[in-house]
């Protein structure tokens, strides 16, 4: 029976053949560009020209691909910008940074909507988060969510960017707002995709505000999603973050144990960058463990997969479980020199992950003898943190309790513990 003509396509066979090249440009198989009403069967027959889809369906499609429905439906020539903009998208997940900053900024200059200027600003503001800019990429991505109408949630690669440079920050109640609404929106569309991925970044939003009961509820919940998927990087990251929540909760068994389910299931992909971040967790819990030779290899092993996916503020962070390691090994001078080259690198973009830089630092003078220095530096780590009460400003105390007590000055250390103590009993964040 001959198929009835089609008023809003030009032709089936030509739609196919526009929509899996669009597909294969975002980097999307067609299992992760279905959803509700359009299941991967059917992008297969609508890509082999078996079927026509609706303006409906194309609409949705486009927005998922980056594309207009009337491209997909008719072929209708992008102009230059929109042009410009695809190819630097293509550039950014290809991690051609400079390529894509160049067609980025020149989008923006020439940018002739709303749309454009937005995908620009956005674009920009990915490229600046890989780059270890935090509080650009955060610049960046708020001027384009005041550009659009749009919800966040409408885009979700900008929401887990802009999320996790408020973490990198510390703004982790702006982070989980935008995880929570993303995954709130995620769930609404049915999409698991989407779910699985926002679900573990607001995890790992909660453990880092130490709302640790909340956060396993949550990640017990994703792991019924993530056998869903058949991207085993879905599965790893949930892996990935019941080891953190363990290791937080001072269980180093069970995190170790979930952090080399992580690492069996990257290394078999091609997803190297989360292999890397696995093996930094796992080095960080054989350091608690006391274990700094096994850590090197980790480390080492990861900061190699990192050399052409890492971003620099993942090496210094990588670089920092190294110092730890050697202070263990009684390597202290390179120890030292290492995580002053870390601190350097994080001061900026991450100040509490220097902070902790500064303690591996203070550490290393006191082992050496040098008692002023070491209260120095560890009342440097200690004013970093300060504006921020975290768990870690808790450690500094300590340390700096113990050294003063070791020096004879007992009144000053007992009023160090008593802040600490104080902090202990605040809402930690």
């Amino acid at each position: 029976m001959p198929r009835q003509k089609s008023t809003h396509v030009d032709d089936p066979v030509a739609v196919g053949q526009r929509l899996r090249q669009a597909r294969e440009r975002a980097g999307l198989s067609q299992r992760q560009l279905s959803f509700p009403g359009c299941s991967p069967a059917y992008i297969s027959r609508i890509e082999a020209g078996d079927r026509i889809p609706s303006l409906q369906l194309l609409r949705e499609m486009g927005r998922r691909l980056g594309v207009s429905e009337d491209y997909l439906a008719t072929g209708a020539e992008r102009d230059d910008t929109t042009a410009g903009l695809m190819d630097a998208e293509l550039a950014l997940r290809l991690d051609e940074a400079e390529e894509a900053r160049k067609m980025f900024e020149a989008a923006l200059e020439k940018s002739a909507n709303t749309d454009e200027r937005a995908r620009a600003l956005a674009g920009l503001g990915q490229l600046a988060f890989r780059e270890g800019n935090p509080r650009e990429a955060v610049s960046r991505l708020e001027e384009a969510r005041r550009v659009v109408p749009d919800d966040l949630s409408d885009h979700p690669a900008w929401a887990d960017t802009l999320g996790r440079a408020y973490s990198m920050l510390d703004n982790l109640e702006a982070a989980d707002a935008i995880f929570r609404e993303s995954l709130d929106a995620a769930e609404r569309r049915n999409d698991p995709v989407e779910s699985v991925r926002f679900a573990v970044l607001l995890a790992n939003a909660l453990i880092d505000k130490t709302e640790f009961a909340e956060a396993e509820k949550l990640l017990a919940r994703t792991l019924e999603l993530a056998p869903d998927s058949r991207d085993p990087v879905f599965q790893a990251r949930v892996y990935w973050s019941h080891s953190r929540l363990h290791t937080l909760q001072k269980n180093s068994a069970a995190a170790a144990r979930y952090a080399r389910r992580a690492l069996e299931l990257l290394d078999l992909t091609e997803h190297t960058y989360y292999a890397a971040l696995a093996h930094q967790l796992l080095a960080h819990i054989e350091i608690d463990q006391q274990k700094p030779e096994e850590a090197l290899e980790l480390i080492r092993s990861g900061i190699a997969m990192l050399s052409e996916n890492g971003t620099k503020i993942d090496q210094a962070l990588f670089r920092l479980e190294e110092a730890r390691a050697l202070l263990q090994m009684g390597e202290r001078e390179e120890a030292g020199s290492i995580a002053m080259e870390s601190v350097g690198v994080l001061s900026d973009a991450s100040p509490f992950d220097a902070a902790r830089g500064y303690m591996v630092v203070a550490e290393v003078f006191e082992e050496l003898g040098n008692r002023d220095k070491a209260r120095e530096i560890y009342e440097l780590a200690a004013e970093i943190l300060s504006p921020l009460p975290s768990r870690y400003i808790v450690e500094v105390y300590q340390k700096l309790a113990a050294l003063l007590e070791a020096e004879g000055h007992k009144d000053e250390a007992l009023e160090v513990l008593k802040r600490a103590v104080s902090i202990q009993a605040e809402p930690v964040r």
